[in-house]
């Protein structure tokens, strides 16, 4: 029993994919306050655009 504890303790299979993971996730996070951060000014941005452009409505 106590042998079949080490060997789950000290495999390494599927380590790999759960780093990748949780990177993934760390980036998601990041993007999603960047935008967060950042939606208001390029909503005004995409405003003053659009009329220049000729859609919208002014």
């Amino acid at each position: 029993m106590l042998n079949l504890i080490k060997k789950l303790a000290c495999e390494e299979d599927g380590q790999g994919m759960a780093e990748y993971g949780l990177i993934l996730a760390g980036i998601a996070v990041v993007v999603m306050v960047a935008i967060t951060a950042l939606g208001g000014r390029l909503t005004g941005l995409f405003n003053s655009i659009l009329p220049a452009a000729g859609g919208g409505e002014g």
